[in-house]
C-alpha cells in the first residue's frame, strides 16, 4: 500500500507542477519566506491521488480490505470525501487566498465528514485509578473529534515552513503509529493489519512520494493542499487507535493503559509545541493567532546558525525520538518512572544538537572559509533587482577603458589582486 501510494505521488507531481506554473499558483516569495525565488505550490493534488489510489487498493486486498470492512466506519470512503473537501480548500487557498476562518470552516467540514462516516472517537481511554474508561455520547464524540481533527490539521500547517519539514515530520509520525498499532494488533488478535495500520501506510506512501521533489532545494511545495491533507489523514489514524479499551492491554505494558493517550502525544509533539508556541506568541503581541509569522522553530534554528537542510534534519530527529521512544518503551515494558528520565535525557541531547554551530573562535558568526555550506542556493529575501534601462545606464560605454576605470565608475575603491605588480 505504502510503495503504491509513493509511486503514484511521484509521478503525479511533475504533472501537477506543470498545471501549478499555468495557472500562476507560485506566489512572490514574502519577507517572511525562507526560499528565495518563487516556488510552485499544490504539491497536495498529488499527494492525493497518491492517497485515494493507495485507498482504493487497500480495499481490494484480502486482508486489509477485510479489516477496513470490519471497522466502525467506512475509512476508505470517508477519507477519499474528508480528503477531497479539504484538498479543494486548500487548492482554493494556494491559488486565490482564502481568510483564515473561512479556511478553518473547510477544515471543520472535512471533520465533520470523517465523524459521519463513523470515524470518530467512541470513548477516551484512562487507567482505573482515573476512574477508567469515559464514554462519549454522539454529540460530544463529534465535538471532541472534530476538534483534534482541527487542531493537527493546523499543527502540520504551522510545521510547514522549509523544504521537506511538513512531509518528513508526517510521515515519521505515520510510521510510529503504524508500528504501534501493528504491536497491538499482533499482542491483542494476533494479527497484523488494522484500519489504522492500512491508514498510516498510505500516508507513508504519500510523503515519501513527494520528499524527493520537496527536499531542499524544493521544486515544488505542497501548499495549504497538502498541509491540511496530510494532517487529516494523520487524525484519521489517530482517532481510529485511539478508542482502546485499557482493560484489553492492561498485561502489555506497566503503563499499557496510557499508551493509546501517550501515542498520539508523541507522534504530534512537534507540531504541537509549534502551534501552541506561535498562538501564545501572536496572542501576547495583541495579533491574531492565525496571523503569518518567522518566529516557527525552524526559523530559530535557522537564525541561530544552521543551514536549511541541518534544521530540517534535527527537526526529523526530534520527532523520530519522541514518536518512536514511546513505541519503543511501550514493546520493551520500562517502568513508569523511567519515563520522564528518559524524555528529559532526550530533551538535553536535543538541546545540544539545536545548538548553533561554531566556527573558529568566533562562533556562529564568523564562518570559517574551510567550511562553505553547500546546501543550495542562499535563503532570506531576495535582493532587488533594477529594471534593465538602469543596469545599462550603470555600465561604462565600450572602448580603450581599462578595467580600473571600469572598477571606478562607481566610486568605488579598488583592491589589486596582486598588490606588488603595478
Amino acid at each position: 500500500m505504502a510503495l503504491i501510494s509513493a509511486a503514484v505521488t511521484y509521478l503525479l507531481v511533475p504533472l501537477v507542477r506543470r498545471f501549478a506554473i499555468s495557472i500562476g499558483a507560485m506566489p512572490e516569495v514574502r519577507e517572511r519566506d525562507v526560499h528565495t525565488t518563487p516556488t510552485p505550490r499544490l504539491g497536495g493534488l498529488a499527494m492525493y491521488g497518491g492517497l485515494v489510489v493507495g485507498l482504493l487498493v487497500a480495499s481490494r486486498l484480502t486482508h486489509t480490505g477485510a479489516a477496513l470492512a470490519e471497522s466502525d466506519g467506512d475509512a476508505v470512503i470517508a477519507l477519499i470525501v474528508a480528503g477531497g473537501l479539504i484538498t479543494v480548500t486548500g487548492f482554493l487557498d494556494d491559488w486565490w487566498g482564502m481568510d483564515a476562518f473561512v479556511k478553518l470552516a473547510g477544515q471543520i467540514a472535512a471533520a465533520g465528514v470523517l465523524v459521519f462516516f463513523d470515524l470518530r472517537l467512541l470513548y477516551i481511554p484512562l487507567p482505573e485509578a482515573w476512574g477508567g474508561s469515559t464514554s462519549l455520547d454522539y454529540t460530544l464524540s463529534t465535538v471532541i473529534t472534530i476538534m483534534v481533527v482541527v487542531v493537527t490539521i493546523n499543527a502540520v500547517n504551522f510545521v510547514d515552513g522549509l523544504d521537506g519539514l511538513a512531509a518528513g515530520v508526517v510521515c515519521i509520525a505515520g510510521m510510529a503509529t503504524w508500528a504501534y498499532s501493528i504491536f497491538l494488533a499482533e499482542e491483542i488478535s494476533g494479527g497484523r493489519i488494522t484500519t489504522t495500520a492500512a491508514i498510516a501506510a498510505v500516508l507513508i506512501g504519500a510523503c515519501l512520494g513527494f520528499l524527493p521533489h520537496n527536499f531542499h532545494p524544493a521544486k515544488i511545495f505542497m501548499g495549504d493542499t497538502g498541509a491540511m491533507l496530510i494532517g487529516l489523514v494523520l487524525a484519521s489514524s489517530i482517532v481510529t487507535v485511539t478508542p482502546l479499551d485499557p482493560a484489553i492491554i492492561e498485561g502489555i505494558n506497566r503503563f499499557g493503559v496510557l499508551l493509546p493517550l501517550l501515542v498520539p502525544a508523541g507522534v504530534l509533539v512537534l507540531p504541537l509545541v509549534d502551534l501552541v508556541t506561535a498562538v501564545v506568541r501572536r496572542t501576547s503581541r495583541g495579533l491574531s493567532p492565525f496571523a503569518p509569522d518567522r518566529g516557527h522553530l525552524h526559523h530559530r534554528l535557522m537564525d541561530i546558525g544552521h543551514s536549511h537542510r541541518r534544521s530540517v534534519l534535527i527537526m526529523y530527529a526530534w520527532a523520530f525520538l519522541f514518536a518512536f521512544g514511546i513505541v519503543g518503551m511501550s514493546t520493551i515494558g520500562v517502568p513508569v518512572l523511567l519515563f520522564p528520565v528518559v524524555i528529559v535525557l532526550a530533551l538535553a541531547v536535543l538541546v545540544l544538537m539545536a545548538l548553533p554551530r561554531w566556527r573558529g573562535r568566533g562562533g556562529a558568526h564568523t564562518a570559517s572559509r574551510d567550511d562553505p555550506d553547500d546546501d543550495g542556493p542562499p535563503t532570506g529575501p531576495m535582493p532587488p533587482i533594477p529594471p534593465e534601462p538602469e543596469v545599462r545606464r550603470r555600465m561604462p560605454p565600450r572602448g580603450d577603458v581599462s578595467p580600473q576605470d571600469r572598477s571606478t565608475a562607481e566610486g568605488n575603491p579598488v583592491i589589486p589582486a596582486h598588490p606588488g605588480r603595478s
